[in-house]
């Protein structure tokens, strides 16, 4: 969005007090063209900017002059990147330090940006929580936060087991409004989930945290890795067209949407037949049935009896007036 390049521009300039359009249009990647424009759009709002021809010119902040950003703490400027996140300012207890920073940003931008700024806080909001789900107790989470933020190790008992561990935290997710704690124990990196979590107590010492680590792409492996995981149990299965439409709903699996995607030939009817791997017998007739009269299992033949069991009972329940 313009605004939000219009605000980099500043505080990249107020960083540098002087640089050439290039070097700026290369560090907010844009064209040289647009970098005018912008320089153009806040002289006009008001800020004290101007530009130098020639080989050593550029463009320039009056010196001395800083924006009130400056203003906010290291705690505000760190919430600002979950402030697309309600839940998770909430969870991890910066709700009132995510106000006190809205109001110095909101405090600083000039009238155009803050009027737009305004505009998209009431026209969008990320809810991330699933419907029907209740918010899980987390009274690990702010322990657990702190020794992440500070790179200090952690003793926790998780999951009811007896015993405590030491563990070095490495990064928090929150997924589908659940919190995950990722972190190194006995030089592996597993997950932990933070609802169940019986007790942490943050250790004073702390630990050097791996270098090439990214907890971004780790956490998209190992989502992929877990998924592929669980699919254990192969079948082979007819689907009519109304069956392939709703069976990435029914079993929502990447692999699912693939395997459609590249699926052979659909007969006269339009129906298809597809190799699967599902999770097992029992949770493969329980999604199965989600596809009603769509789908035929070719085999195995013991999925093909349940189906078939499933079918007979919802017959033998509905019949009648």
């Amino acid at each position: 969005m313009r605004s939000s390049r219009l605000l980099a521009l500043l505080l990249v300039l107020q960083r540098r007090q002087r640089a050439t359009a290039a070097e700026l249009a290369a560090e907010l990647e844009v064209s040289v063209r647009t970098l005018y424009r912008d320089v153009a759009a806040l002289v006009a709002a008001g800020f004290p900017l101007w530009t130098e021809p020639g080989p050593h010119g550029g463009v320039r902040l009056v010196e001395g002059w800083r924006t009130r950003l400056d203003g906010l703490t290291a705690e505000e400027a760190s919430v600002l990147f979950l402030s697309g996140a309600p839940q998770a300012v909430t969870d991890l207890g910066l709700g009132a330090v995510a106000l006190s920073a809205r109001a110095k940003v909101d405090a600083t931008l000039p009238a155009e940006l803050r009027d737009r700024a305004g505009r998209i806080r009431e026209r969008f909001l990320l809810d991330a929580p699933a419907w029907f789900s209740r918010p899980e107790p987390l009274p690990a989470l702010p322990m657990v936060a702190t020794a992440v933020w500070e790179s200090r190790a952690l003793e926790l008992r998780h999951g009811g087991r007896p015993g405590s561990r030491r563990v070095e935290p490495l990064g928090l997710v929150l997924k589908a409004g659940i919190w995950y704690l990722v972190a190194r124990a006995r030089g592996e990196v597993r997950t932990y989930r933070v609802g169940r979590i019986d007790h942490a107590e943050v250790l004073a010492e702390t630990f050097a945290r791996p270098q090439q680590f990214d907890l971004a792409a780790w956490w998209a492996a190992s989502s992929a890795a877990f998924d592929l995981s669980l699919l254990v149990y192969r079948c082979r299965l007819r689907l009519s067209p109304a069956a392939q439409r709703a069976l990435p709903r029914v079993v929502p699996h990447e692999v699912v949407r693939r395997l459609l995607a590249e699926a052979g030939p659909a007969d006269a009817q339009g129906w298809i037949e597809l190799e699967l791997m599902l999770e097992g017998e029992e949770v493969a007739a329980d999604q199965l049935s989600g596809l009603g009269g769509g789908v035929e299992v070719i085999e195995p033949a013991g999925l093909r009896q349940r189906l078939h069991a499933v079918g007979l009972e919802m017959a033998r329940r509905n019949a009648g007036p």
